[in-house]
């Protein structure tokens, strides 16, 4: 349920209302919108009280119940798109965010490196994994806490953001000292605990989706982190599982428009981990600005050939500053700011 304030309700009637949908057993999530402030009420608790009685408490102009199982992530509890600022840089709404980097942390050099090339080309945020999940227990496995010092190093250098995935409910803690943004990769999207535990920071996360996850389920791993609190979640369509062969997944260019009706949280694309090849991070990446994402996060490295991490989708410089500028063009024919 949500209980919409009237427009002229004063902070004391939120807070009794906060005060009384906590003593007769939910959670209370204030979120205060230009007009009115909406109490979203979920959990488990006396429902009967709510909808019979809450209406009578002062400042309370109607209560509204939400079918979907996802609560504080549906439109009926926020009704305009979220917008998130980081450091004074806006995502969602009207802003497109770019993160770029390479797949894994392989030095300083090559970080730094490629930092410098983004910061030239506009980007903000720069990703770069220092845990990897890798299908192979022999494959490169990241350098933990060596690559988190890198990043931040990297990022006091240059001032970009830093985007990087959080494996394990023991690393939260280690992770968030070094990134702006926590990643929660596909195989994690049902990690209910994980989900729990940066749901209690308040730091923006990166949802990406799980590889047979239907769009209500992604929803609903998002609302496990905005019930504990945080809610600061950017999703993240990587693509999903088919029959094909030809790519590494198949990118749901769909879940873009689906998210965005029944979801107030912004989406943005993976076109690097859908494809799995170079060749098709440009086009997918400007098919996802057409149907209306709210960013990209795209694979760059200074050699891929030679990546210990996914070489093959990654693009090089030359090749991401070309997707780049049609990618800018494409945005000032849709009116959105690159962030």
């Amino acid at each position: 349920m949500v209980i919409v304030m009237e427009e002229n309700a004063t902070e004391e009637e939120v807070r009794n209302v906060i005060k009384k949908v906590e003593e007769v057993g939910f959670k209370a999530h204030p979120d205060k919108g230009e007009n009115h402030t909406i109490v979203g009420v979920v959990g488990e608790g006396d429902r009967e009280y709510i909808l019979s009685n809450i209406e009578t408490f002062p400042g309370v102009e109607r209560v509204v119940e939400i079918t979907q199982p996802f609560k504080l992530a549906s439109r009926t509890f926020k009704s305009k798109d979220s917008i998130y600022d980081i450091g004074g840089i806006k995502i969602g709404g009207e802003n497109f965010l770019t993160i770029a980097g390479p797949c894994a942390v392989e030095s300083k050099e090559q970080v730094l490196e490629t930092a410098l090339f983004l910061k030239e080309k506009g980007v903000k945020f720069l990703r770069g994994g220092a845990y990897k999940p890798r299908t192979s227990p022999y494959s490169f496995q990241g350098l933990k806490e060596e690559g988190l010092k890198i990043l931040k190093e990297v990022s006091e250098e240059t001032g970009l953001k830093i985007v990087t995935e959080v494996m394990d409910t023991r690393e939260v803690e280690l992770v968030s000292r070094y990134a702006d943004v926590l990643q929660i990769g596909t195989r994690n999207m049902q990690n209910f605990a994980l989900l729990k535990e940066v749901g209690k920071l308040n730091k923006p996360v990166l949802l990406k989706r799980g590889l047979s996850a239907t769009y209500k389920e992604f929803l609903m791993s998002a609302e496990y982190i905005i019930s504990e609190g945080n809610n600061q979640v950017i999703l993240c369509e990587r693509g999903i599982r088919t029959f094909t062969d030809e790519t590494r997944n198949t990118l749901d260019i769909s879940a873009i428009p689906v998210i965005k009706r029944y979801s107030h949280l912004p989406i943005i694309i993976d076109p690097s981990h859908a494809s799995g090849d170079w060749r098709y991070v440009a086009p997918l990446s400007k098919a996802a600005v057409a149907a209306g994402a709210d960013g990209l996060i795209i694979e760059v490295h200074p050699d891929p050939k030679n990546a210990l991490s996914d070489g093959k989708q990654s693009l090089n410089f030359e090749q991401f500053s070309e997707l780049m500028d049609q990618i800018k063009a494409l945005l000032e024919i849709d009116s959105k700011i690159l962030a």
